[in-house]
């Protein structure tokens, strides 16, 4: 073979070889990005205070203040909303009168906080919160764009401090529980993973057993209800069947998805007082 071919076939391979091994970083982005089966996005690291979250058609970025998230200070959380593009997202529909519900769960559910964000327009809400201990949470943004539909976007984040007891999850032997001087129970037509559930909850007064008919509308409705799996992974935001009821029987109809331990927090409003009561389930 001639001496200068050989010479260029060298010089060729070793060019192939060299473009092998170089790696792009024009496509890089922050955060670790994955989707969950229900395709809100997932990032499991929880040690990041600025990560970015993606479904197929939205995304989330969570930010703290630069100092970090320290329990039982008060710190601002910023949610922006953007599209596949890039582009914020502008409009939002009202979703039982609000433009986007914060649902925030500690490590083993025991904390639970419902909160609304104000929206600041360019796809931007903010609110200042607080955390009771130190570890891990996961907040779960749930909204409706006015171009799109229903979605929810998770995050874990780590808050500093002391971290409080690690509970087991543990499903409940009686479903009847006591708060702020009401008596709530609960009822299901079925245990049973992807048929159709219609919870019940019969709300009475502690003392008396009387019924209370004269709920008060929360969020414009009788009240609502939150489910998440024990893994908290599942996440389920169930409205009511009679929206204008106004007591003492309040239902939902919702669907578990698969079978397991699911914690769930049905919020009414008494008095203008809003009175949260925890249930823990077994699916199976």
């Amino acid at each position: 073979m001639n001496k200068k071919i050989i010479i260029f076939l060298t010089v060729l391979t070793l060019g192939l070889l060299s473009a092998c091994g170089t790696t792009s970083n024009s496509n890089h982005t922050s955060g670790h990005e994955t989707s969950s089966k229900q395709g809100n996005a997932e990032d499991h690291s929880g040690h990041n205070m600025s990560q970015q979250m993606v479904t197929d058609n939205f995304k989330a970025l969570f930010t703290f203040a630069p100092t970090g998230v320290k329990a039982n200070e008060q710190t601002e959380l910023t949610i922006q909303i953007n599209g596949k593009d890039g582009m914020s997202v502008n409009e939002f529909n009202l979703n039982h009168e609000k433009l986007l519900h914060l649902i925030v769960v500690n490590h083993d559910l025991s904390y639970f906080n419902h909160i609304h964000p104000d929206y600041k327009g360019n796809g931007k809400f903010t609110i200042s919160t607080s955390f009771p201990a130190g570890g891990d949470y996961k907040l779960f943004a749930d909204f409706i764009p006015t171009k799109g539909s229903s979605t929810t976007l998770s995050e874990w984040v780590k808050v500093e401090g002391k971290e409080g007891v690690h509970n087991a999850i543990t499903a409940d032997a009686k479903l009847v529980k006591e708060t702020d001087g009401k008596e709530i129970e609960l009822a299901l037509s079925s245990t049973k993973p992807k048929e159709e559930v219609m919870l019940t909850f019969n709300i009475r007064d502690a003392q008396t057993k009387k019924g209370i008919n004269n709920l008060e509308p929360y969020l414009g409705a009788v009240g609502h209800v939150v489910i998440l799996s024990a893994n908290v992974e599942e996440y389920i935001h169930v409205h009511p069947v009679d929206e204008k009821s106004s007591g003492p029987k309040a239902q939902f109809a919702t669907s578990f998805p698969k079978s397991g331990v699911y914690k769930l927090w049905a919020q009414f409003q008494h008095h203008n007082k809003v009175f949260t009561v925890p249930f823990v389930v077994d699916i199976k």
